[in-house]
């Protein structure tokens, strides 16, 4: 029985709040994306029947996922710099050249002497199984403070082997189905290689066709984003014409082409692609855990569990470990790598696919890839997911714990605010396109970065998640106006602040304020009233307050002319005061004020500090 149009509506409204709804949590709460969307998907399909993919989409669904996990992988070969590539010291190369195979033949062991499985089943599913996947790594990575070189490494074979896997598991079904034909190993290789080939070639020169149309003015702004999306598709579904499951080749190979082509057409549409891709995999996420079926999981035997203990802490170590001996890798970022390999929709809806092929070979294990595929990917995902942020700390490998504040621009108000934060053991950098500018941060042991903070080469130099916000507070407004636009998208548009006011809109001649980051300071000073300050001797004035020294009485005892710049919470939080926000203090905070000179004569009242 078909559902009624409006009933599909509905299930589509309620996949994408359950997805988005997961995400927003996450973020809230600082739990794994994936999990949560797991478990959104499972509370709405099998646990109460409001989402039932396959009744509201029927045979639409396979053909959605396969679409939706394309463009997932093509966003995510948009990411896959080359520079950032030559940091990784060549261990994606080995992870795909070397763990692939490794992979590959581990896997194919246990499930053949653990699960049980027959040995043409075992190492379909153990190819099948080398895939990580953008679905799950990406949202992992997005939510962990994990170092820049295990996090590059944990993306780029995630992306890249998504692909590969399928190959591994298309290759042994090929060669189950054409042996009784009559044809050797070697020639079916030889023919998938070749289809492998012409796949990404067909990527490349779509790539190459895309970037030639956009940089020569043949397509207009408007409809750059909705070409892109659909050549995706085209190719993605043109490759998959000449031979099964070679679209996530080429669909991957597009996306990274066009990420190392120097065109500014792909950043223009930057954020909408990064929406679209969250929008996807949120659904995905939610249509895969919604299909579970927990009859299928009621087959779900003791012997699956051994397997998946050895897929966990034998399979994917040893796979990693061995990939990456003697490599430049520190060991501890190795171990990192080696624990964490969450599978998602790729892997569940390949073993899905050639489930249905073997039985119809005469293989009766091919039910089971369904059971064990769905295993996999939740329990994958709960022990990754959860344990990803723990075992980086205790291998060492995060980013900055205490995230602080990048100032652009150094000026006397920037160098005595970096000086002041320092005083309260807040991370801070001062960036400057002039040596002779950043010499007095240099002579006060404040951390530099020489170059123009715009360049291209600062992707490369300078790691900006250390960054929770960024101020321009150069001498040049519009210049501030576009430091925060450029940098908004990464450090997120209410964490960019500049000097100056936007909230005049009578006046022509001001930025417009969708261009500017929040202003700096409630009243919104600009350069020049900054300047002409500075002059006069203003300086900062902390104020830590108490439950009896309180936010009142901390403003009441301000001079009139004072304004209070930052809150410091206890945590190590930074929330500026602006016309748009103010926070409140509790006790243990401490605030950072912008005061005359003539204050700092008086007697210094409770909680106040020098």
């Amino acid at each position: 029985m078909v559902p009624a149009m409006h009933e599909q509506a509905l299930v589509i409204a309620l996949i994408g709040i359950l997805g988005i709804g997961a995400q927003w949590i996450a973020w809230r709460t600082g739990w794994p994306a994936i999990a949560l969307m797991l478990a959104a998907g499972v509370i709405g399909g099998p646990v109460t029947g409001l989402i039932d993919p396959k009744l509201t989409f029927g045979e639409l669904l396979e053909p959605m996922v396969s679409v939706a996990v394309a463009l997932i992988l093509f966003e995510g070969g948009l990411s896959l710099n080359f520079r950032e590539l030559r940091k990784t010291d060549g261990a994606v190369t080995r992870l795909v050249v070397l763990g692939a195979p490794i992979g590959w033949i581990l896997g194919a062991l246990a499930l053949y002497y653990v699960a049980g499985l027959v040995w043409p089943v075992a190492i379909l599913f153990a190819g099948i199984l080398v895939v990580t996947g953008p679905t799950v790594v990406l949202p992992l990575l997005r939510q962990s403070n994990v170092a820049a070189r295990p996090r590059a490494i944990l993306k780029w074979e995630a992306i890249v082997n998504d692909p590969v896997g399928a190959l591994l598991g298309l290759a042994t079904y090929e060669y189950l189905r054409r042996s009784s034909e009559g044809s050797t190993l070697a020639a079916v290789i030889l023919s998938l290689v070749a289809a492998a080939i012409i796949a990404g070639l067909i990527g490349w020169l779509a790539a190459r066709a895309i970037g030639w149309a956009f940089q020569r003015g043949h397509v207009p702004e408007y409809l750059k984003a909705p070409i892109l999306l659909v050549a995706v598709i085209g190719v993605f579904v043109l490759s998959n014409l000449i031979q099964a499951e070679t679209g996530l080749v080429t669909v991957t190979v597009m996306g990274v082409a066009l990420a190392n082509m120097k065109f500014d057409s792909l950043r223009d549409i930057q954020p909408f692609k990064e929406n679209v891709t969250v929008l996807l995999i949120s659904g995905v996420f939610v249509i895969l855990s919604a299909s579970l079926d927990l009859d299928v999981l009621r087959q779900f035997e003791w012997r699956f569990l051994a397997y998946l203990l050895v897929l966990l802490f034998v399979v994917r170590p040893a796979t990693v470990l061995l990939s990456l001996a003697f490599s430049p890798v520190p060991w501890n970022e190795r171990l990192l790598v080696a624990w964490i390999a969450p599978r998602g929709i790729v892997a569940v809806a390949i073993s899905g696919l050639f489930a249905l092929r073997l039985d119809r070979l005469g293989y009766g294990d091919g039910a089971i890839l369904v059971t064990l595929s769905f295993s996999i990917v939740v329990a994958t995902i709960l022990f990754h997911g959860f344990s990803i942020k723990p075992v980086a700390r205790l291998l060492k490998v995060t980013g900055a714990q205490d995230k602080g504040l990048l100032l652009v621009g150094a000026t006397p108000f920037s160098l005595s605010l970096a000086a002041q934060l320092r005083q309260l053991e807040v991370p801070v950098m001062i960036a400057d396109n002039s040596w002779q500018r950043l010499a007095p941060a240099r002579h006060d042991g404040i951390p530099t970065y020489h170059g123009e903070i715009l360049a291209e080469a600062t992707e490369e130099r300078l790691d900006l998640t250390q960054f929770q916000v960024l101020a321009a507070t150069s001498e040049n407004e519009a210049y501030n106006a576009l430091v925060c636009n450029e940098f908004a998208p990464e450090v997120g548009r209410d964490n960019v602040y500049q000097l100056g006011d936007a909230s005049d809109d009578h006046d022509p001649r001001a930025l417009p304020e969708s261009l500017r980051g929040r202003a700096l300071f409630d009243s919104g000073l600009g350069v020049e009233e900054i300047m002409i300050r500075e002059d006069a001797g203003w300086t900062f004035r902390k104020t830590r307050i108490s439950d009896q020294f309180d936010f009142e009485a901390a403003k009441a005892d301000l001079p009139a002319d004072a304004d209070m710049l930052l809150l410091l919470r206890r945590n190590g939080t930074m929330r500026f005061f602006t016309h748009a926000s103010r926070p409140t203090p509790q006790p243990g905070d401490t605030i950072l004020s912008y005061v005359p000179p003539a204050s700092k004569t008086r007697k210094k009242p409770e909680g106040e500090e020098e």
